[in-house]
């Protein structure tokens, strides 16, 4: 089988060159599916998909800095109760969205090697690595984890509008060692590994100059609030928090936490519609204190990120836009930063600038960026 492989691209693309953190180590009591408050966000657990914390196994340094995280396995998750079973899907009749003739099945949009493609008009003619990946050798469409205009969710990334250079070099960090999750538990991490080690210079070339033509735009709605409606993550492996409906639905508090979920659950899940976007509901009073760290370092712990990022945090030269997106995302790259589980050229520079954040800091950094216009 030739090098090659289809791309979740950027199924964690690190925007963040000035913001990794080192942050207080996790409590390693905490069992998973235990409840105690506070700890049980200790991890950003809801960065990376899931609801109750990671715990790493101790290993060769343990205990020591921040960076626990490395060479550490994942304790056995508390068995799931049964799920009652399913009514069987339909996946052939056709459906619908608004400002398009276009008509897609279930298993037309959840085809790994030719998704759906609702607004062709979108974007530029995706290469093919991006629209079909290659079956024969099992590589997914980039377009199916990312969308075909590059926004992807909250569970992978949006590379959209990220610049080229930059894409290449995740790839190379990723094909390298140099990037990889603090949670151990977060699948598409590993599948990019795999990919990137696999993937032609060709094929990436291709995807990152694709996904770097396109600007980003407006996608994530953040809503300071104290309640939030009930979710749970789906697609196992660090998944995507969707609301309860029915019976379960409801409010609940939200807590140390960013509760990021689509603004139209039906438009996100099932039908992949590339222009529904998602909510973010942060702590109240997280957005001021973001803003300080944001711009002005905060009282002495960092320092401004646009010196790095540009004015607004749009971007500059190979440094990455942050402004408008995904906070979820943004805060699983910089607790991977702060965990040396990336160490790539950007995250060099990164430790010295954030060491004295916590995860509480973490957090309103990220509600701030993600509220900012792209």
């Amino acid at each position: 089988m030739r090098n090659r492989t289809g791309i979740l691209l950027l199924a964690s693309f690190a925007s963040l060159a000035a913001l990794a953190i080192k942050a207080a180590p996790p409590q390693r009591g905490q069992e998973e599916g235990q409840s105690d408050g506070k700890n049980m966000n200790r991890g950003v657990p809801w960065a990376y998909g899931f609801a109750t914390p990671y715990v790493p196994a101790p290993g060769p340094g343990a205990g020591a800095g921040g960076g626990g995280g490395r060479g550490a396995a994942a304790a056995a998750p508390a068995p799931a109760a049964p799920a009652p079973a399913a009514e069987p899907e339909d996946r052939e009749t056709p459906h619908h969205l608004p400002g398009t003739n276009v008509a897609l099945a279930i298993k037309d949009i959840d085809n790994n090697y030719a998704p759906g493609d609702w607004y062709p008009g979108d974007h530029p003619k995706m290469p093919e690595i991006v629209a079909h990946g290659d079956k024969s050798d099992m590589v997914n469409a980039c377009g199916f984890c990312h969308y075909p205009n590059g926004k992807g969710r909250a569970n992978n990334a949006g590379p959209a509008g990220l610049p080229y250079t930059y894409i290449l070099q995740q790839i190379d960090d990723f094909k390298n060692g140099a990037r990889t999750s603090w949670d151990k538990r977060k699948r598409n991490t590993g599948q990019m590994i795999d990919i990137a080690k696999r993937v032609t210079p060709e094929e990436a070339q291709a995807a990152a100059e694709y996904f770097s033509s396109m600007k980003w735009t407006p996608w994530i709605k953040v809503v300071e609030a104290e309640m939030v409606p009930k979710g749970h993550f789906v697609g196992g492996g660090g998944g995507l928090n969707m609301p309860l409906m029915g019976a379960d639905a409801g409010m609940e508090p939200l807590g140390d936490r960013i509760v990021e979920t689509p603004a139209s659950p039906e438009d996100t899940e099932p039908m992949r519609n590339p222009r529904s976007g998602f909510i973010a509901y942060v702590p109240p009073g997280s957005l001021k204190k973001g803003e300080a760290l944001v711009l002005r370092g905060g009282p002495g712990k960092t320092v401004a990120c646009a010196a790095c990022h540009g004015e607004g945090l749009k971007g500059n030269g190979g440094f990455p836009s942050l402004a408008g997106r995904s906070p979820s995302y943004l805060a699983r790259q910089l607790y991977d930063f702060q965990h040396f589980d990336r160490v790539g050229p950007g995250a060099q520079l990164m430790q010295p600038v954030v060491e004295k954040l916590s995860e509480d800091d973490i957090l309103a950094i990220v509600a701030y960026v993600a509220s900012l216009q792209p």
